[in-house]
């Protein structure tokens, strides 16, 4: 797909899309929905009985390991995590990785469906990735927000702007002056490594450490926030030091010069702090940026 043909469908208002696509009533769908709708839900809160706060500061401290009451998929599932997850991949060697933060759920869609390359979402598909997007991530254990709140949010185009050598996107506004201000006091050895991700970008990332954690949505959850869960998708970004590569994304950031100046600077608002009670690992280098109360789920 060139640029231009990529362009009509994103400037086109997902012309050919599918629409509201409604629940599922296939054997398949319905499977899905019974194991969502029966996981349990322990809620962590301050309040909580120390042994239960010991627990689950346990969990999120070991964040990539397996832990008893960790909610899997179903084995009939994971079929469709994977076969997801590669039609996911060949859509976004198709746009390319850049366009692919930006695309929403009902242009992925009518991508794969008029794309020979792609192939069509099965029904089986299109209703697990539904199902698994209503549900309440609290029931796996992530107690984050959801800013994105409809399968078929968009991140709005005139909304946004791509920072130059990063091949990210940042939203206009707050967050891109706050990236220059960084960028300014602390020079080029901060980098940005990850800004605006649509919907279907946080599922394509969820759903494949979902399928390296062998089907552990528990697992994927403390290192991801589910599809419509990520800050991304309205304001927030990643930063790394230069030459750092995939270890800006692990512990070791705090060693690195530019989370020093972070820290000395006052910008580490931290939307995931050490021990937080989100269910998330400790991310030092996510800056939080705040939005205002009608500009979440507003899109």
């Amino acid at each position: 797909m060139d640029r231009r043909s990529f362009l009509k469908i994103m400037t086109a208002g997902a012309v050919g899309a599918v629409g509201s696509l409604p629940f599922a009533s296939d054997a398949t769908a319905a499977t899905v929905s019974r194991t969502l709708s029966s996981l349990p839900k322990v809620r962590v809160t301050p309040d909580a009985r120390d042994e239960d706060l010991d627990t689950y500061l346990h969990k999120v401290r070991y964040f990539n390991e397996d832990h008893p009451d960790d909610v899997y998929l179903k084995e009939e599932q994971l079929a469709l995590l994977q076969s997801s997850v590669k039609r996911f991949n060949r859509i976004q060697k198709m746009v390319g990785f850049g366009n692919f933060y930006l695309l929403d759920f009902d242009q992925a869609v009518y991508i794969a469906r008029t794309q020979t390359e792609v192939g069509p979402f099965s029904v089986e598909e299109l209703n697990f990735l539904e199902q698994l997007f209503y549900a309440s991530a609290s029931d796996y254990g992530f107690y984050g927000e959801k800013p994105l709140r409809n399968l078929t949010d968009r991140i709005p185009m005139q909304e946004v702007v791509k920072l130059s050598g990063t091949g990210n996107f940042l939203f206009r506004g707050q967050p891109e002056a706050i990236y220059h201000q960084l960028r300014k006091e602390i020079g080029d050895q901060l980098v940005l490594t990850s800004g605006v991700r649509s919907v279907i970008k946080q599922f394509l990332l969820f759903l494949t450490k979902v399928a390296e954690s062998e089907g552990n949505l528990s697992r994927a959850s403390r290192s991801l926030a589910p599809p419509g869960y990520s800050y991304h998708g309205v304001s927030d970004f990643d930063v790394g030091q230069i030459g750092l590569g995939p270890f800006n994304f692990t512990e070791h950031f705090v060693t690195t010069p530019v989370f020093r100046r972070l820290r000395e600077l006052g910008y580490l608002r931290l939307r995931y702090p050490r021990d937080n009670l989100l269910g998330v690992r400790f991310e030092p280098w996510h800056i939080k940026v705040n939005v205002h109360a009608d500009a979440v789920g507003r899109i």
